[in-house]
């Protein structure tokens, strides 16, 4: 399934890679990162070939594309795609991620299927270990796409580098369960890991939440859950990518006048997934639709927020830290130069999601040590 839009600049939505981006890029465009001083990421540039914004984003001329997200929209560019606004959404998760597009699992993590009630979850476990701190993460994919299968490898990454045990979520989806559903169901996963941890090797008084892009809404979402029904206590959070305003005055925001019209994620995908989600667009502005809009944020856990140069809900992210940060909440926002959208999460397509997952491993691990 390959998907584009109409209209003068074509749209050419994440799924499109479906049959156009092997499982690795080559090996000439493959490196490590680098942080300066003040903890954003740079790309190192001798020797690689660099594109502009501009090449694919007009009007952006602040940063650069690292070579591995340029060789990316280059094939994305030359193909001729319908809109994701003409498929169905079961269309949409068949092609949402693709086998090929996936690192093998890490070999040293235990898999186990469960249930948290009447919601499916999958639990990671590095072998060999004992009482393990425990990580709750909840998936992208617009709260339509995305399953516990697509997310399987980078489960294995948290689990393995963390080393503590990943509880993956497979929440329902929309349009068959629309807001709260997916929020319904993460919450009860959560409560679950926290009362059921001692019977798969974690510690309940070491918890986490994870998300990435949606995933990351309903992370925020439970931990603001969390503080108000008086537990379970939730140590940190991580939010990669995150969608934390679902209104449409969101998208009056540069990243969304710059990459609106990108080749990745589009603010035409965007309005896809809200219409799927909502049954009503004027409970975006519900707090645990829209994280960004709660009249407090005060008393959530620690946050490490990421987010990514060329994606267009990259100032919702930022925004997000800058609430939490000015409320009290100890904040650490990691922005990473020249990447798109929710890339920590596919390390086999972009290399540097190695050092965004290695980031996040480091703060994890400190922070359930102070758990």
């Amino acid at each position: 399934m390959t998907l584009s839009g109409g209209g003068p600049n074509k749209r050419i939505e994440r799924m499109a890679l479906a049959t156009l981006v092997p499982k690795r890029v080559t090996t000439a465009h493959a490196h490590r990162v680098r942080r300066d001083d003040s903890g954003d990421h740079r790309s190192p540039q001798e020797g690689l070939p660099q594109m502009t914004g501009p090449d694919f984003y007009p009007g952006y001329h602040r940063g650069v594309l690292r070579p591995e997200s340029a060789a990316i929209l280059q094939q994305l560019a030359g193909g001729d795609f319908p809109a994701l606004d003409t498929v169905t959404p079961a269309d949409a998760r068949a092609a949402f991620v693709l086998p090929e597009w996936l690192d093998e699992c890490d070999p040293n993590v235990r898999i186990e299927e469960a249930t948290a009630g009447e919601v499916p979850v999958r639990i990671y476990r590095p072998m060999g270990a004992g009482c393990l701190p425990v990580m709750v993460f909840f998936h992208g994919g617009g709260f339509v796409a995305g399953d516990l299968d697509d997310f399987e490898p980078f489960c294995t990454f948290l689990s393995a580098r963390v080393r503590c045990v990943v509880v993956s979520v497979g929440y329902r989806r929309s349009p068959e369960s629309p807001f709260p559903a997916a929020l319904d169901d993460a919450w009860a996963a959560t409560l679950w890991a926290a009362s059921e941890a001692p019977t798969f090797g974690g510690d309940p008084t070491r918890l986490a939440v994870a998300g990435d892009s949606a995933g990351a809404n309903l992370a925020a979402g439970v931990t603001a859950l969390a503080r108000d029904h008086d537990g379970p206590g939730i140590g940190h959070q991580v939010l990669i990518s995150p969608w934390v305003d679902l209104t449409t005055a969101a998208e009056d925001t540069e990243s969304f006048a710059f990459f609106g019209e990108g080749l990745w994620l589009s603010s035409a995908a965007i309005g896809w997934y809200r219409g799927h989600y909502l049954k009503d667009l004027a409970m975006a502005k519900d707090p645990l639709v829209s994280p960004l809009l709660a009249a407090e944020v005060r008393a959530l856990p620690p946050a490490l927020v990421l987010t990514a140069e060329f994606d267009v809900l990259a100032d919702q992210g930022r925004a997000y830290a800058a609430r939490l940060q000015d409320a009290g909440v100890a904040v650490v926002h990691r922005r990473y130069d020249g990447m798109l959208h929710d890339f920590v999460t596919l390390p086999g397509l972009f290399p540097s999601a190695w050092e965004a997952i290695d980031d996040v491993a480091a703060f994890s691990r400190e922070a359930f040590k102070r758990s």
